[in-house]
């Protein structure tokens, strides 16, 4: 699954930078660029839901291959229409949010599988090895995208895309299956508000949940970057900014191993939150290139903190039967925040300046995570070692959280 996790990231990558190269080319609007991301943000949220009772319903090894196989045809018809004398500009809409819709279906039981075949000892460091998977493609794909398509073309690009994934489907076809349960809830909206009644009686999730939204939402200023370079005068250092937070969060990735000791992961979540907030204000506040992307990575390195955190408690403490709903309330939390970060970067940039809408993010970051860590103290007391015997302990871990018929069902 890692393998096939690799091979699809950097393909993938790959159709990230050439879509908006060809829509530029044949449009010459920023805003029909623009689009691409508006036209992919609903159906994400919509098939992330809907794939999250998926995951609970079905074999996730048979939805995992199915959405990787349409995500390749996919990948197959841009080169079709790429090869075309006249490209058709609505076609490149149309496979962009049918492609969201695939990854929201997908994601959530990519998600809930982890738990059925990784030691509970382990979780963590499989949060760190698939999150190594997606820096990978993050550093390598763009990169190689951009020297496929200056000398090679966009067809080249997209072949290559559509190889990867009919690779990942072969070294997906190897997972063993995994049914659901013989009492699996059918898909329905009422399984999806039952996900719903759980990760609200589980606090120290929700508040997973909403340090990562609030932390997206105040310190997500990829979209200004253009705007930083030219404030700090160093046009030439934009492709250094979009990279220098995949750095940082590789290096974590890779010198991970202290996070197995770790059992106060809800702390651990709410420091690294705050931490990547107060690296965008200093972002913001540094006056020298260099020491702007060092603070870029800091902050890189600090949001991977963060995700081993999340991905630990959700890993230890959801249950099967349920795993795949509450991915898909998760898969909302990082990408509907990223998305509205963005639209306020840009707004607060407009009135403003980049700088002060870098540094001003991060400062909102911090004071918000702290309000929400005072506002959800069970998420500070998770403690993921078992519960000793006697009633003074006041652990909040696996052992301790609320059973199906304490939420609400």
């Amino acid at each position: 699954m890692w393998m096939a996790g690799v091979i699809t990231t950097f393909g993938s990558f790959l159709t990230v930078v050439a879509l908006p190269v060809q829509l530029k080319d044949l449009t010459g609007s920023a805003a029909a660029v623009g689009a691409i991301g508006a036209v992919q943000l609903v159906p994400l949220i919509v098939f992330g839901l809907y794939g999250g009772v998926l995951a609970d319903a079905m074999d996730r090894k048979l939805l995992i291959n199915t959405t990787e196989a349409a995500q390749g045809l996919l990948a197959a018809a841009l080169l079709v229409n790429t090869l075309l004398p006249h490209p058709m500009v609505w076609l490149l809409y149309v496979t962009a949010a049918l492609s969201s819709a695939l990854t929201g279906l997908q994601r959530p039981a990519l998600d809930a599988i982890v738990q059925r075949i990784v030691l509970r000892e382990q979780l963590a460091a499989a949060a760190s090895l698939n999150a190594l998977r997606w820096q990978v493609g993050a550093i390598a794909g763009p990169s190689v995208a951009g020297l496929v398509i200056a000398w090679a073309g966009l067809s080249w690009a997209y072949g290559a895309d559509t190889v990867t994934f009919a690779v990942s489907v072969c070294f997906g076809l190897g997972l063993r299956r995994s049914p659901a349960a013989h009492d699996a809830v059918p898909p329905s909206l009422r399984a999806i508000a039952q996900g719903a009644r759980y990760a609200w009686g589980r606090k120290e999730l929700l508040g997973t949940y909403a340090i990562d939204l609030a932390a997206m939402f105040f310190a997500y200023p990829v979209a200004i970057f253009p705007f930083l370079a030219d404030d700090l005068h160093a046009p030439w250092s934009l492709g250094l900014m979009y990279a220098a937070g995949s750095v940082g969060s590789l290096l974590v990735s890779l010198t991970s191993g202290w996070s197995t000791r770790i059992h106060r992961h809800g702390r651990m979540v709410v420091l690294a939150a705050a931490g990547w907030g107060a690296a965008m204000a200093c972002a913001g506040w540094a006056g020298e290139i260099w020491l702007v992307l060092l603070c870029l990575a800091a902050a890189g390195g600090l949001d991977m903190i963060s995700g081993i955190g999340r991905s630990t408690m959700w890993n230890q403490t959801i249950p099967d039967e349920l795993r795949g709903r509450l991915a898909g309330i998760e898969l909302l939390s990082y990408s509907v925040g990223p998305q509205l970060g963005q639209v306020r970067s840009g707004g607060v940039a407009a009135v403003s300046s980049a700088r002060v809408s870098v540094w001003s993010g991060g400062v909102a970051c911090v004071a918000a995570v702290g309000m929400l860590a005072a506002a959800l103290p069970a998420l500070m007391r998770y403690d993921a070692r078992p519960v000793p015997d006697g009633p003074s302990t006041a652990r909040q871990g696996p052992d301790r959280a609320p059973s199906l018929s304490r939420s609400g069902d």
